[in-house]
């Protein structure tokens, strides 16, 4: 299926007239949602499951999340992933243009290593600081260092599948 991604992309780019940026931000889509169901799965096996993906959807959706269903909050929890891998895409075409040209596996692998950890850091970030206390006062008081915990392994998780899926998904991209 991965093999296939770079002949899409590049249909999209003649079809759209927009160019390889736009291939770019549409492979990190990809990606990113590619990584947020690999991160769903130690979510699940965590203590607090998938509770970050359910505070999340309360936030976007404004009730609480014991309002929240599993199918809002999937969703939330992919498009973040989307959103995630369009900043990877973002953070990759920045460092590219200033930072020197290594080729490894298809990426640069300076602009690749720094836009994974930017992703990583404004995703741990956001949730943690911006998201998290906007859930409630009941979860922010007591579970809040829980849930952060395990953000920061869930947001890991998907630092790790960037790592590895990006130069994959991403080889032969112009």
């Amino acid at each position: 299926m991965f093999d296939q991604l770079p002949a899409a992309v590049a249909a999209f780019d003649a079809a759209s007239g927009l160019g390889a940026v736009a291939g770019r931000l549409l492979l990190g889509a990809v990606v990113g949602v590619a990584a947020a169901v690999v991160m769903a799965i130690p979510m699940w096996r965590q203590d607090e499951g998938f509770t970050p993906a359910y505070v999340a959807a309360a936030v976007v959706r404004r009730t609480s999340p014991d309002e929240v269903s599993f199918g809002d909050a999937n969703a939330v929890h992919h498009a973040a992933g989307a959103l995630a891998g369009v900043l990877y895409a973002v953070a990759y075409l920045a460092t590219d243009a200033v930072a020197p040209n290594l080729g490894v596996a298809g990426v640069d692998l300076p602009s690749h290593l720094v836009a994974t950890a930017v992703v990583v850091a404004f995703i741990y970030v956001a949730f943690a600081r911006f998201v998290l206390p906007r859930a409630g006062r009941r979860i922010y008081e007591e579970r809040a260092t829980a849930v952060r915990g395990q953000w920061l392994r869930s947001s890991l998780v998907f630092g790790a599948t960037l790592l590895v899926l990006a130069p994959v998904v991403f080889t032969g991209v112009a």
